[in-house]
């Protein structure tokens, strides 16, 4: 693998020079100044890889290259974004930049309810709970649905959480699920998000199936011509909330995808902790059958818990089987002759980090702790394999 790391710009708390330090190689990383839509110039690239590159690193992958609400609800300025799209993606290629991550969930990104769950050893990990996105979606946003959408138990579940919040915790919990984590495309508050929800009411599963399938169509023979790989991100939760459809959760979803645009730059960032979410994923077989497509990996456990809850567990341990995830990747690269980027994705905040200011889930020191893991899983796994 390739090790990598993510890197959120000029202004990221964590610097190049700080990754330079952990081992990585490759920077993954995008124009995050630019708005959602607008097509990034050769000069702008240019000059971010270039400062990548004097500190001693390359710019491995693009995370990520947003898809337009416009795209995916198939709005009337389609036409319009898609011609940006493919410009950027142009402009990428004449950078040499050839792994393109992008993701087709709507309106919201990656989705968290605790950006500070207490892990036994004090380190700070992130969290998800249906019952606070319940108790969120029933008594702050009141969504309209949202009653007869929800499952009765959740229902009075999140009525006593609700309950319990103080204003403080009620004004907590709606920043953390809407105003945004690291690299997320959009951000909202509640009255925002009602009304971009309004966007979505006739669009259900099928129909966010078929907008995907049309953006794939329009781009990947372009992108074939450049050499460029996509490289879909999977839902993160991987199954709907606040009523939204969720297309790439399952491997069946990816399975279709793949059948349905069998071009070559239609591929898979195989992203352990999202897809590993749900028990029902076989991440191992799921590198062994879909190995062709994955051109990104991202690293990290969850630990799933009773009732749909989960939190970010150490990048060995949970529920993710690490070492046979590993281990199948270590037979693709062997199998196809390549090297696949990789980057320890999301970690703890812990130690020294506990007192600085960081990005949610991007923390320098947890990330490293994974990094320096997941390189001694590959090599003793390696060693194994090159002894018989």
């Amino acid at each position: 693998m390739v090790q990598t790391m993510r890197w959120f710009g000029p202004n990221d708390p964590v610097t190049l020079r700080d990754i330079r330090q952990t081992g990585a190689t490759g920077i993954v990383t995008a124009l995050h100044e630019v708005p959602n839509g607008a097509v990034w110039s050769r000069e702008a690239i240019a000059d971010r890889k270039q400062m990548i590159h004097a500190s001693g690193l390359e710019w491995d992958v693009v995370e990520s290259l947003p898809v337009h609400e416009g795209i995916k609800t198939a709005s009337n300025d389609w036409d319009a974004l898609i011609g940006s799209y493919r410009d950027s993606l142009i402009n990428l290629a004449a950078n040499d930049i050839r792994v393109v991550t992008y993701n087709f969930m709507p309106l919201l990104d990656w989705t968290r309810t605790d950006l500070e769950y207490a892990m036994p050893d004090g380190a700070l990990a992130l969290r998800f709970d249906p019952v606070a996105v319940a108790a969120y979606d029933l008594h702050i946003l009141k969504r309209a649905d949202a009653a007869v959408t929800t499952d009765p138990e959740l229902v009075d579940a999140a009525t006593r959480y609700f309950k319990a919040l103080t204003p403080e915790a009620v004004d907590r919990l709606e920043r953390t699920i809407l105003a945004g984590l690291p690299g997320s495309e959009e951000s909202f508050d509640s009255a925002g998000f009602r009304a971009a929800l309004s966007t979505y009411a006739s669009i259900g599963a099928e129909r966010l199936r078929e907008h995907h399938v049309r953006f794939l169509r329009a781009v990947c023979p372009l992108a074939d011509d450049l050499g460029i790989r996509l490289v879909v991100h999977p839902d993160d939760p991987p199954f709907p909330i606040f009523g939204l459809p969720r297309v790439v959760s399952t491997e069946s979803d990816l399975a279709q995808l793949f059948a349905e645009v069998p071009n070559a730059s239609n591929g898979l960032c195989f992203c352990t902790g999202s897809l590993g979410v749900r028990a029902d994923n076989d991440l191992p077989g799921m590198v062994d059958r879909l190995g062709s497509r994955i051109g990104f990996l991202h690293l990290r456990s969850v630990e799933r818990e009773p009732g749909g809850a989960f939190h970010e567990a150490a990048h060995l341990e949970g529920s993710a089987e690490m070492a046979a995830v590993v281990g199948a990747v270590h037979r693709l690269s062997r199998r196809e002759g390549r090297r696949i980027p990789m980057r320890p994705d999301h970690g703890h905040q812990m130690l020294d980090d506990l007192n600085r200011l960081t990005n949610p889930g991007y923390s320098l020191l947890g990330r490293m702790r994974g990094l320096a893991e997941l390189r001694g899983l590959e090599r003793g796994i390696e060693w194994a394999s090159d002894r018989g």
